[in-house]
């Protein structure tokens, strides 16, 4: 029996990789004081309906939802930003903003599965809610650019940017995209004629072929930026050439959605093919009075972790443990408690109790030990154990009760 299409088993090694870029993006975040939050896996499906959107792909094609016993609608979380501010308004936090969250954990869309791509999936991001100032924006970025160089990325990384301005920008330049895409209504794409109706924006980033060539003529959002929304983005980018982040502009990066508003940005890697996005988020001042709360000005970024799976250079060895080899009855009942010292001391221990010494120690090597503590009767006799470094080959006797404080030493 296979699992299920678009789903996979994380096995030991691949969960090494996978708790090693959390733990190295978590430990960049409580440096920026982001403190680790999280929500339910599946929330009640208006919580993204009315967020991403009627039109949007996630709720159209590729939402897991399902009705509960009562009839009520739930849905698998697609994404985590949703969740996070349904969980603030819910908990009556606004007054305690602004608040700073790290959040992990696995996201479910069904969608064609590819490269780094998955039905469930998992990510890793950041949520900074309830401050409008534009150096916000900065901080979450460099938060994202120094996890991504902690993991060894930053010679591969490209941080592309975009501003969407603020609501009276982006309404001047929905009506602009609006009457240009209504002079190609007969060469867009089916999906395109929709968003049209509904939510222009999102026609930028559709990947249908024959929208691309429409597309390159579409003006540009700059075009309509009032002065306040200028000022805004210089200063984002100011804030990043203080801190030497390099950045590209990317005046056909958008968020299709009506809640974002100025600062969009992606960070991509080389080594993907075309999906080469790693990182992605922006500013969404709206999301809150959509979800029925107060105005809360926020701003964030998620990360997919099976993306940075494939990029990241080889992580450091695990933890090698010591393996006890116990030759014999009397030598297995003292092993036990032998462990459980050790342990107990923070020492790694593998038990190995089957098989001659030859296929034991052969044992030990297949779960990279870096010792062996091997012990009969006669060893015992004496009141010792064998030390056997199976780096070098190298063995020596040691006193019974000298042998955690041994190891200590040598480990």
């Amino acid at each position: 029996m296979q699992p299920f299409r678009g789903t996979y088993d994380q096995l030991p090694q691949l969960m090494r990789r996978h708790q090693y870029i959390i733990d190295k993006i978590r430990a960049v975040a409580i440096t920026y004081g982001f403190e680790e939050m999280a929500t339910p896996l599946f929330e009640y499906a208006t919580v993204f309906n009315h967020t991403l959107g009627d039109t949007s792909d996630i709720v159209t094609k590729e939402m897991f939802a399902f009705p509960d016993r009562h009839g009520d609608l739930l849905a698998l979380r697609p994404e985590g930003t949703a969740g996070i501010m349904r969980a603030v308004l819910s908990n009556k936090l606004v007054q305690q903003t602004p608040l700073k969250f790290f959040y992990t954990g696995p996201m479910f869309r069904y969608e064609r599965p590819q490269k780094g791509r998955t039905r469930q999936f998992h990510q890793v991001g950041v949520e900074f809610i309830g401050e409008a100032n534009p150096l916000a924006d900065v901080e979450v970025i460099a938060l994202a650019w120094q996890a991504l160089k902690a993991l060894g990325l930053e010679q591969s990384l490209t941080l592309e940017i975009n501003t969407l301005g603020d609501t009276e920008s982006r309404d001047a330049y929905r009506a602009a995209l609006v009457s240009y895409f209504e002079r190609h209504k007969g060469s867009l794409s089916e999906d395109s004629l929709i968003r049209l109706e509904k939510n222009p924006l999102r026609i930028l980033d559709s990947k249908a072929a024959e929208d691309q060539e429409i597309k390159k003529g579409a003006p540009l959002m700059e075009t309509y930026l009032n002065a306040s929304s200028k000022e805004f983005f210089e200063r984002v980018l100011v804030g990043l050439q203080a801190l030497k982040i390099p950045y590209t502009l990317n005046p056909h990066l958008v968020r299709g959605l009506d809640y974002y508003c100025h600062t969009a940005f992606e960070i991509t890697a080389t080594g993907l093919g075309a999906q080469n996005t790693l990182l992605a988020g922006g500013r969404y001042d709206g999301l809150s009075t959509q979800m029925g709360g107060p105005s809360l000005p926020s701003v964030g970024w998620a990360a997919g972790i099976e993306r940075l799976e494939l990029v990241i250079p080889e992580i450091p060895a695990g933890v090698r443990p010591v393996s006890i080899v116990p030759l014999g009855i009397e030598a297995e009942e003292m092993a036990l408690p032998l462990a459980f010292s050790l342990r107990d001391q923070g020492i790694p221990v593998d038990m190995i109790y089957e098989g001659g010494l030859k296929a034991r120690l052969k044992q030990a090597n297949k779960v990279n030990a870096r010792y062996a503590l091997i012990f009969g009767s006669d060893e015992l006799a004496q009141k010792q154990i064998l030390v056997k470094d199976l780096d070098l080959g190298t063995q020596i006797a040691v006193n019974v009760s000298k042998v955690s404080e041994h190891l200590k030493s040598i480990l």
